[in-house]
């Protein structure tokens, strides 16, 4: 087994965990809602990826593994757009004595 790829592999996941720790601890918290949209975004292209190995790959753990990380991304996906569209809700204008 060739170890180059996977120590390629780990160096990415360990950059990832870096920069989205330098990146949440220091975006103000009225932007947290476009940063939300952004990884919904983000999760989008994994269930693309997802979607490929479950088309090419030709073990059932490939396929296992693939199905699970969609069945993760669209729950991001999902959740992230509820959560943000409750949020924008807030900045919305209230209605008085029901009128708008």
């Amino acid at each position: 087994m060739d170890l180059a790829p996977l120590l390629l592999l780990l160096f990415a996941f360990t950059l990832a965990i870096f920069l989205g720790v330098e990146l949440i601890s220091k975006v103000p918290s009225q932007l947290h809602t476009p940063l939300m949209s952004g990884s919904n975004a983000i999760s989008g292209i994994a269930i693309v990826g997802a979607l490929m190995a479950l088309n090419v790959g030709e073990s059932p753990v490939t396929k296992w593994i693939a199905f699970a990380a969609l069945v993760f991304a669209s729950v991001n996906v999902v959740g992230g757009y509820l959560v943000t569209d409750r949020m924008l809700a807030m900045f919305q204008a209230k209605n008085k004595g029901g009128k708008k």
